[in-house]
């Protein structure tokens, strides 16, 4: 077997390992395929780019998309799936540990579809289309934006009156964030990160930056290996919603002192200094969650510390005295570039929602102006009950009487 047959043959296995465990992916792909909503469109993904992706663009294909697909991070796509999905003859332009200039460009030739739909994960795709290609836009009908960061993005492009395309913020929906970034973040970090290091958690000190719902479900899995959590906030409500959750809160100069782990999960940059890193105490353990590679200031970390790789996705750096920092995955989003992501079942929520999205701009986006919406609610509920069915479970539904008394 040829070295691009055995990456197929592994990608494809990842694949088939997501399909088996995502039926609600696959009720919604059926749905789509019997509507022929996205007959004929053009869909241009960038999102991680690993075995959940993968059956997601799938889906989108068998429910008549003309699908290209990328990464949209350096780090975090996996080979084998990018050549397996390509060898199912999509249009894939990825690749795992390419530069700076070949991500974008990769981003560019998806693009090159010239997409009625655009399925955006950061909001690179979206800069792009704002900017230098902006006539790849020509015939988009909207956008869908599956993380923070890409929806602080659009609404502040929406907030400078620059939003060319009706864009939904896929990220807000309460099955997404309350799942994919709540539970599956929580998950998939510390899967990552035990994986990498080989370190025991219980017992040890955890700083988590960052308490939205990112950061509350790291925090929370934190606490259920054993560890002692201190949440760092500049959100005030937010900070007391850790403290009565039952975590320390502590601003960094003071948390990073006695940290053994330090997790970011801001969506912000300069989050971890290197001031800060100065105060911590030997063997710290970085790792960041956020999208972007700024929440720790790596870059002064690396012109002011000597660094080494000591073990595969960690770095070492000697500060000032001899301590000892080390660095995870570079500082990228560590779930997925030291790990595979968030857990298949989690996932299958998301990209049904996502698919759902699709779906909805293609019949509606046409007679939208150029905003930021919600995911609408039909959408939400229709995953949630869909999931409830996948697991054999059922609700109540409100009697007359009670939906009068309640005003619907």
């Amino acid at each position: 077997m040829s070295g691009r047959e055995d990456l197929i043959a592994r990608g494809q296995e990842k694949i088939a390992w997501a399909r088996a465990h995502m039926p609600v992916l696959a009720e919604v792909e059926r749905e789509l395929e019997r509507q022929k909503t996205l007959a004929g469109l053009r869909v241009a993904v960038s999102v991680h780019l690993e075995a959940k992706t993968a059956r997601l663009a799938l889906a989108l294909r068998e429910a008549g998309a003309e699908v290209a697909v990328t990464g949209s991070n350096p780090l975090s796509t996996q080979d084998d799936v990018a050549t397996a999905l390509a060898a199912e003859g999509l249009q894939v332009y990825a690749r795992r540990g390419v530069s700076e200039a070949e991500y974008w460009e990769h981003l560019r030739r998806t693009l090159e579809i010239r997409p009625q739909l655009v399925l955006d994960d950061g909001g690179d795709l979206t800069t792009l289309l704002h900017g230098e290609c902006g006539e790849y836009g020509k015939g988009l009908i909207g956008i869908c934006e599956e993380t923070t960061t890409g929806v602080l993005r659009l609404r502040k492009l929406a907030a400078a009156g620059k939003l060319r395309w009706p864009a939904v913020a896929v990220n807000d929906a309460r099955m997404k964030y309350l799942f994919d970034n709540r539970y599956g973040t929580g998950q998939s970090t510390w899967d990552a990160i035990m994986r990498t290091t080989n370190l025991l958690i219980a017992g040890k000190e955890v700083v988590v930056a960052g308490y939205g719902w990112c950061g509350r479900g790291i925090a929370l899995r934190a606490q259920g290996l054993g560890a002692k959590v201190t949440v760092c906030e500049v959100d005030p409500v937010r900070a007391a919603e850790a403290l009565m959750d039952g975590f320390s809160v502590a601003p960094m100069a003071q948390a990073i002192r006695k940290a053994d782990f330090l997790v970011t999960a801001t969506g912000c940059r300069d989050v971890v200094t290197y001031e800060h890193l100065l105060s911590a105490k030997d063997g710290l353990v970085l790792a960041n969650a956020g999208h972007f590679d700024v929440e720790i200031d790596v870059a002064t970390l690396r012109t002011r510390a000597p660094g080494r790789k000591v073990r595969d996705g960690v770095e070492e750096f000697e500060l000032p005295g001899g301590k000892r920092v080390y660095l995870l995955a570079e500082g990228r989003l560590v779930n997925l570039v030291a790990g595979d992501g968030h857990p298949v079942e989690i996932m299958d929520l998301s990209f049904a929602l996502q698919a759902l999205c699709l779906a909805w701009l293609a019949r509606e986006g046409r007679g939208l102006s150029p905003e930021v919406y919600p995911v609408p609610a039909e959408v939400d509920e229709r995953v949630a009950r869909l999931f409830l069915k996948s697991r054999g479970a059922g609700i109540d539904q409100l009697t007359p009487e009670q939906q009068a008394y309640l005003g619907l």
